[in-house]
């Protein structure tokens, strides 16, 4: 007999998800509700080289507009908070939107974090990572909000994550006022996002509904969310695939990521292909929805032996009951184009130790529905995905 189900869910100090306006509306009206008055924005990179955003930006905020930065690079080193964090402090900031994918929301959240707890440099902020037990504020003087660019999802939850670049290992942090305040969901401002990152961030979010319906420690919310957010993200990708202008599609997609984060927000955790893609973007420098696209299907028949029946589930909600969820997952990726293999996103096989090791010592390891009992069974995982 399979062993019960068990957990809770506990909503998340986030205050609106508003979605299908545009940001440039949204905005300025969440702003003047929450009484901000110097704003400071962070922005990706990308994003504000492709689309005149900073004129846009001013444009909207207007003279509560006190700072526009860019430059957060790929899983978030604590070099860039720290650099963003100072700007933002010598604005005189009072709430901060993020707008671009995972790396620029989870940087915004860790500027909030150093301007609670006067974190000025490097070393200090690696002090208030998940593994070091720090004594975190209780009070955060400054929020902030996501407008985002990609499916990554790291816009509803509470932790975010950055890269300490001397170790080549990404910390977790986490503090219930981390999760951004309000969230606007903009299919129009995802039209510059480039394609492999648009779909490849959507199979990160399905990764978050696979582990959530996996996980023994769900809820029947997450349960429901997580299954329609498959359906909405399976067809959303494939028809923006077709059409990168189908703004419906981005919209559903869009959905089907906010939706695939129920799980995550009241704490169910997530298992081994989160925890080994987390390995492998610190280690091997792999984006984040790409660890998805390998690692997943790989995870998946490796579990499958003490959790046939969830996922069963999954198929159900992929379209096919009587096919393997591994296999389906698979297909998808590849009828996105997207790599399946770990040798097509630039990990060598000598890397593998170094990310096992990595690996093992990450959280989420340690909930994966079948043990993983030593880095030897990450090594078998990641010869599956070579």
């Amino acid at each position: 007999m399979n062993a019960l189900k068990y957990g809770a869910f506990r909503p998340s100090r986030q205050d609106a998800v508003v979605f299908g306006r545009p940001w440039s509306e949204v905005g300025p009206e969440e702003i003047y509700r929450i009484g901000a008055r110097r704003v400071f924005v962070l922005a990706s990179t990308t994003l504000a080289g492709k689309s005149a955003l900073e004129a846009r930006v001013r444009s909207a905020v207007g003279e509560r507009l006190c700072g526009f930065a860019t430059g957060i690079r790929d899983h978030t080193p604590r070099e860039d908070v720290i650099t963003a964090a100072g700007r933002a402090r010598a604005g005189d900031t009072d709430f901060i939107i993020a707008i671009g994918g995972g790396s620029v929301i989870d940087a915004a959240k860790l500027v909030c974090l150093c301007l609670a707890a006067d974190i000025r440099d490097v070393e200090h902020l690696g002090t208030f990572a998940a593994a070091a037990h720090p004594s975190l504020p209780e009070h955060f003087p400054v929020r902030m909000a996501a407008i985002p660019t990609t499916l990554s999802g790291a816009e509803f939850t509470d932790f975010g994550g950055a890269t300490d670049l001397k170790q080549n290992v990404k910390e977790a942090y986490a503090h219930p006022l981390m999760v951004p305040r309000f969230v606007v969901l903009d299919a129009d401002i995802t039209v510059h996002t480039p394609a492999r990152l648009w779909l490849s961030t959507g199979i990160r979010a399905l990764d978050h509904s696979v582990e959530s319906i996996c996980s023994a420690a769900g809820s029947p919310l997450s349960d429901a969310t997580a299954v329609h957010s498959l359906k909405l993200l399976a067809s959303g990708l494939r028809r923006t695939l077709i059409g990168p202008d189908d703004l419906e599609a981005r919209l559903d997609s869009l959905t089907g990521a906010w939706l695939s984060t129920f799980g995550l927000q009241s704490g169910v955790p997530m298992g081994a292909s989160h925890g080994i893609g987390h390995a492998l973007g610190a280690s091997a420098g792999v984006p984040h929805g790409e660890t998805s696209c390998v690692m997943l299907p790989h995870v998946l028949r490796w579990n499958k032996a003490v959790n046939a029946d969830r996922q069963r589930i999954l198929s159900v909600a992929l379209g096919d009951a009587s096919a393997d969820a591994g296999d389906l997952v698979e297909q998808l990726v590849e009828s996105l184009g997207l790599p399946t293999r770990l040798r097509d996103v630039g990990v060598r096989r000598e890397q593998f130790a170094t990310i096992a090791s990595s690996a093992f010592l990450d959280p989420w390891l340690k909930t994966n529905p079948r043990p993983v009992e030593s880095p030897d069974t990450i090594m078998e995982l990641l010869e599956a995905a070579w």
